[in-house]
C-alpha cells in the first residue's frame, strides 16, 4: 500500500491563506475548532484541508452563530481524513432549518427597523397600534412581534 503524504502548512501560511491572524487559529485550535500537528520543535503545522475549516468558521461567525453552534457543526464532519463533499453536504444539510431562520428574522428586522420593532418599544407612535396597554410585555421579554407574536387585537 502506497502511502500518500498530506499537505502541511505552518501557523504563517494558514493565516495568509485563510485571512486570519495568527491569534486567531490559536484561538480556533483552543477551542477545539480545527486542529494541528506539532513538529519536534514544537511548531505548528495544519493540513491542507484545516483551510475550508476556518473558511466555514468565518462565515459561520460573521452571520452570528456561535462558537458552540459551529464546534458542534464542525465536530460532525469525520477525523481522521479529509471532509468529503458528501461530509461538507450533510453539514451544509442540517444548517439549512438553521440559516432560514437567520434569513427570515434579518429580513423581518429590516422590513421593521424604522418603524416598530416590536415591543419593547422603539415607536411611541404606533405602540397604541401594535401593544395597547404594553400587552405584549405578558408574552415575555424583547422583541415580541419581531419574533413572531401577532399584535394584540
Amino acid at each position: 500500500m502506497v502511502e500518500v503524504k498530506r499537505r502541511v502548512l505552518t501557523v504563517g501560511e494558514v493565516a495568509s491563506r485563510a485571512g486570519v491572524a495568527t491569534s486567531a487559529l490559536r484561538f480556533y485550535e483552543a477551542n477545539g475548532l480545527i486542529v494541528s500537528e506539532r513538529t519536534d520543535a514544537g511548531h505548528r503545522r495544519y493540513h491542507a484541508d484545516v483551510l475550508r475549516r476556518v473558511g466555514f468558521i468565518k462565515v459561520a461567525q460573521r452571520v452570528g452563530l456561535s462558537l458552540e453552534d459551529i464546534k458542534s457543526a464542525l465536530d460532525s464532519l469525520p477525523a481522521g481524513r479529509t471532509p468529503s463533499r458528501k461530509d461538507w453536504a450533510r453539514l451544509a444539510a442540517s444548517w439549512q432549518p438553521i440559516l432560514d431562520e437567520r434569513i427570515a428574522l434579518l429580513e423581518a428586522m429590516k422590513e421593521k427597523l424604522d418603524g416598530c420593532i416590536g415591543c419593547g418599544c422603539l415607536s411611541l407612535d404606533s405602540c397604541a397600534l401594535y401593544n395597547p396597554t404594553d400587552m405584549a410585555a405578558e408574552r415575555g421579554t424583547g422583541p415580541r412581534f419581531l419574533l413572531g407574536d401577532p399584535p394584540a387585537v
